[in-house]
């Protein structure tokens, strides 16, 4: 199975990072967790980007605020899926990020997750990777279905309690 890179800008973004490291994990899915600066070390940014395919990677995740420019230098130097994820920052909330993260010129794709959307980033990142894994397919399927269980066990338990 192919691995997923988690490329964060600053040690800052952990908090967030960590709820797609945990849904990476929950799928069983291969990761590596990086810290690159697109601003600070776009050396050694490239440089892992670059050889991204190679070393079994099929997705990169990158998670900046502010500037945001992360996503988009990943992006620039492969043909692999990259998701963005724009991290919420003190000043704009996020937004800043956001634009910056979605805002990408024509023949550079970054899809892009809402703003700290940590999570949805590993789940786009499992469905890309189950394309031609049956076993994360079916695993998908699974967790859709339960999430769809618990939301009617709730309709009917309040259903039941304020309905006449």
């Amino acid at each position: 199975m192919k691995k997923v890179a988690i490329i964060m800008g600053s040690d800052s973004d952990l908090p967030v990072v960590e709820k797609a490291v945990t849904t990476l994990k929950e799928y069983g899915v291969p990761y590596e967790v990086h810290i690159f600066s697109a601003h600070r070390t776009p050396e050694e940014a490239r440089a892992f980007v670059t050889g991204a395919a190679e070393n079994g990677f099929g997705v990169i995740i990158a998670a900046a605020g502010k500037a945001a420019h992360l996503a988009g230098a990943m992006a620039a130097g492969t043909v692999l899926p990259v998701i963005g994820i724009p991290i919420k920052s003190s000043t704009l909330d996020g937004l800043d990020a956001l634009l910056s993260t979605v805002q990408m010129p024509s023949g550079i794709p970054v899809a892009t997750v809402a703003i700290d959307g940590a999570a949805n980033a590993a789940l786009l990142a499992v469905q890309i990777l189950a394309v031609s894994d049956e076993a994360l397919t079916k695993k998908l399927q699974k967790a859709r279905k339960e999430a769809s269980d618990k939301v009617l066990q709730k309709n009917a338990e309040i259903f039941a309690k304020y309905s006449e």
